[in-house]
């Protein structure tokens, strides 16, 4: 079981994709096309089981998703040293590192299982919720290099430990999650679903600011380390009939066992293993839907309450010099999709998504790992009916963080009353990025 589960979680995962800080934006062309709109509008069976599962009701025939997709993201890490700080008289110095991760794949499965004049509505999924990943080499210009000019761009961040720096930065953060969902129509109109989640996580960091740093050797590198965790999901949905939907649904908090990671320093001598607990924050959705004719408007409201979560709302440095956690704040989320049904055999969809950035600008080295910030999410989709039981789904998706975040360099060495960060006087650290998608789904149902 634990074999097949890696399995599923390198399928499904998600590397470097969440576009609404760690939490995924949507799940499959259909839903991502509509900006992952779905609360209210179940417009296809993924967005509904991921969203709102009470939405399902909608489904009265059983339906096959699969899906698959191409993602890139382009994240650029930035930071500068004022003058004098590598020595007496030397210059300022700054640079930028940019990601050479490349493509990553993201795959969605679901299936719902419906019936003509039923009040029970059934549904599975197995989606990649969450995750980020960044590679960023170390700096080349560097001060322990023979050929260093510092009056060259040149990156502190990612200067050798030796210099200071976290010398190459590598993260890969992921989370499986497998739901089995239940709709239940208390009336014509009016529909309650339940859905319990399991899910399968894992993380890797180089090197690891979780682990406590020896003061000759720095801090260690670490192996994957997994955790497994569970929650749940509750969802209302209303359908006038004509035309006007609603829809609500509350995502549990998905409590996690700690992750243990085995640690090995960079000169390859064994280091203690450490632990970290970062659980799967709460999601509250709100959403309205109408359809009308041939046009099918979504419009959905998120909060992502990373603060009270933990290992997101934990900041600073323990007494050891590693880091308590990301420090996030809550964050907002709106999504919007529209549906045109105009052309025979071939839905057009368009979408939008917006986040708020829960990166606290005292804190944003520490995100550094992590800076899965997409601002603004553009879509364009289609698809192609190809019978009553095929139809051929496409999503291209575009998003930007809409400029960097800023910050200071952080050191624990730097930490006093005053400056309880250790924020580096005159230093400054940023990312951006942007995402870029293209992705297929394949629905099937089951019709005699």
């Amino acid at each position: 079981m634990k074999n097949l589960l890696v399995v599923l979680l390198v399928l499904i995962s998600t590397l470097g994709l969440a576009q609404t800080g760690t939490v995924m934006q949507g799940a499959g062309a259909v839903n991502m096309s509509m900006g992952g709109a779905a609360t209210a509008q179940p417009t296809d069976i993924s967005g509904a089981l991921l969203w709102n599962p009470a939405a399902i009701s909608s489904f009265n025939q059983k339906i096959l998703s699969i899906n698959a997709g191409a993602f890139s993201s382009s994240p650029e890490l930035s930071s500068s040293l004022p003058a004098g700080m590598l020595g007496p008289g030397a210059p300022a110095v700054s640079g930028t590192t940019k990601d050479d991760r490349g493509l990553s794949v993201m795959p969605a499965l679901s299936m719902v299982f419906g019936k003509e004049n039923s009040k029970h509505t059934f549904g599975v999924s197995a989606f990649g919720v969450s995750g980020f990943g960044v590679t960023f080499p170390q700096e080349p210009n560097n001060p322990l290099s023979p050929s260093f000019d510092p009056t060259k761009p040149s990156n502190p961040i990612n200067y050798p430990q030796q210099a200071g720096g976290f010398g190459h930065l590598e993260s890969d953060y992921m989370v499986l999650q497998v739901a089995v969902a239940w709709s239940y129509k208390l009336s014509d109109k009016f529909s309650v679903g339940v859905q319990p989640m399991f899910n399968y996580a894992g993380l890797k960091l180089l090197p690891n600011p979780l682990s406590s740093p020896d003061p000759a050797k720095g801090y260690p590198v670490s192996e994957r380390a997994t955790a497994t965790g569970f929650g749940g999901q509750l969802g209302l949905f209303y359908d006038s009939h004509n035309g006007i939907k609603l829809g609500a649904s509350y995502k549990t908090g998905q409590s996690f066992s700690k992750f243990t990671f085995k640690n090995t320093y960079l000169d390859n001598s064994a280091a203690p293993e450490s632990s970290f607990t970062m659980n799967y924050p709460a999601i509250l959705s709100v959403g309205a839907g109408y359809s009308k004719g041939k046009v099918d408007v979504a419009l959905d409201y998120r909060r992502v309450f990373y603060s009270s979560t933990q290992g997101f709302k934990e900041k600073g440095w323990t007494a050891t010099g590693s880091v308590n956690g990301f420090g996030w704040n809550d964050m907002s989320v709106v999504s919007f999709g529209l549906q045109y049904k105009g052309i025979e055999k071939l839905p057009l969809r368009v979408g939008y998504t917006y986040s708020s950035n829960p990166i606290n600008n005292d804190l944003v080295m520490f995100s550094a790992p992590a800076p899965a910030v997409i601002k603004n999410a553009y879509q364009l989709g289609l698809g192609y009916v190809f019978s009553d039981k095929v139809t051929l789904n496409a999503v291209y998706h575009y998003g930007t963080s809409g400029g960097s975040t800023y910050g200071q360099l952080l050191s624990p060495m730097a930490v006093t009353g005053t400056n309880p960060y250790g924020a580096i006087p005159g230093s400054s650290v940023s990312y951006s990025m942007t995402t870029s998608m293209i992705m297929l789904g394949l629905n099937y149902t089951f019709v005699k």
